[in-house]
């Protein structure tokens, strides 16, 4: 769920690839990259509306999935994305968190006619932002390509998927997930190279992989996550080098869905605590400030197994906001309970300014965790991810 607004965005960049030229360092017919801050939007009704999914599959019932082959694309569907989280350390104790996501948006549902090696109905996007904690720093990067030339594009066998030299890619060629998978991106200002290495089998979120999002039939996704992944690497940053790990989390999804016209934006959390248990929950607002009935979330156990949860079981209150220079007003420390898991915790960021300026103008962050499980004290780590607050 952490990237259901990212189909407005490659709406967006659907539209400058046909013809608009946005402010970007390296800006030719190939794509684009864009780095830093660009005026952005949040008006998520509007670009995630109904229309345009006319003859792509939609996700009505669950299927059976297949790894390692879901781990690639789905071009048939229109849109899909590879979501990667986390939190590092150096030797020294010096904390970095880091995004990186690569998303595919299919313009058309017939391939074009193949008259030329540059003509694709395939369009990447990628973000890529790093956390530098002790420095309050927050640094950014966009970039996009068309699905051709060799720009961009996603192999299941063994999985690879590119936008230019961001990648992410399998190391292995054996089990459904083919680990190691190494991560590379890079920016003006930040470069990260990390292999990832499943420490839990990856969980099906909803009924089976089956992630609805509103009461239409096929307004949903098939979502699954890799709650708990161990990350080591080198991150550079500012021309300084720096040997970290720590743990990542990576979520996945495809659909030709979009949000209901109620819905204006989400709350998303992925959280990894301390002992081996991860949470993801989902809180879909709609436009008269209520929460959606079919917000979501799962929790997973010590041994792996997931627990579904619905908007009843988890209580999730706001204890402190943040605005940032527009004037827009994020939620961005809170107050959460399970009790039919007797978990209660506060949720807060390393730093308040984690905003994503870019296409669309979104926050998403680093956050600790503090509180209790039943007698027991509980701390952990984890990322949000909060839309449809920009104006």
């Amino acid at each position: 769920m952490g990237s259901l607004q990212r189909i407005g965005i490659i709406v967006l960049v659907a539209v400058l690839l046909s013809g608009c030229q946005p402010a970007a360092n390296n800006d030719d017919e190939r794509g684009g990259t864009t780095t830093g801050t660009v005026p952005g939007s949040s008006r998520l009704a509007g670009l995630l509306g109904g229309e345009g999914e006319q003859g792509f599959p939609r996700a009505f019932e669950p299927i059976d999935f297949q790894f390692p082959l879901d781990h690639g694309a789905h071009p048939s569907y229109r849109n899909e994305w590879w979501y990667v989280t986390g939190n590092l350390d150096t030797p020294e104790g010096r904390r970095f968190g880091f995004e990186l996501t690569l998303f595919r948006f299919s313009l058309a549902v017939n391939p074009p006619v193949a008259d030329s090696a540059w003509r694709s109905r395939q369009i990447y996007i990628g973000h890529f932002a790093i956390t530098d904690v002790a420095e309050e720093r927050f640094y950014v990067s966009q970039r996009y390509s068309r699905g051709a030339a060799g720009l961009a594009g996603a192999e299941s066998a063994p999985l690879r998927v590119w936008l230019e030299d961001w990648q992410i890619e399998a190391l292995g060629s054996a089990g459904e997930h083919q680990m190691p998978w190494r991560l590379r991106a890079r920016s003006d200002e930040a470069e990260l190279v990390i292999d990832l290495e499943a420490l839990k089998p990856l969980v099906l979120n909803g009924e089976g992989g089956l992630s609805q999002k509103s009461a239409e039939p096929g307004n949903a996704s098939y979502y699954y996550s890799m709650p708990r992944l161990a990350a080591s690497g080198e991150l550079t940053l500012d021309g300084q080098s720096y040997e970290v790990d720590g743990l990542a989390w990576l979520d996945r999804e495809w659909s030709s869905s979009a949000l209901s016209a109620t819905q204006v934006g989400w709350d998303w959390f992925s959280l990894q605590l301390d002992d081996e248990t991860e949470l993801m929950f989902y809180q879909l607002r709609n436009a008269d400030g209520s929460i959606d009935r079919y917000s979501s979330g799962t929790f997973v156990q010590r041994d792996g197994v997931p627990i579904k949860l619905s908007v009843d079981d988890v209580k999730l209150s706001v204890l402190d906001y943040w605005s940032n220079s527009r004037g827009d007003r994020y939620p961005i420390a809170w107050s959460l309970a399970i009790p039919s898991l007797a978990l209660s915790v506060d949720v807060r960021p390393v730093i308040e300014d984690q905003e994503l300026s870019t296409t669309v103008r979104y926050w998403e962050g680093a956050v600790d965790v503090s509180g209790r499980r039943g007698s027991e004290d509980i701390d952990g780590r984890g990322y949000v991810e909060l839309t449809g607050y920009s104006n």
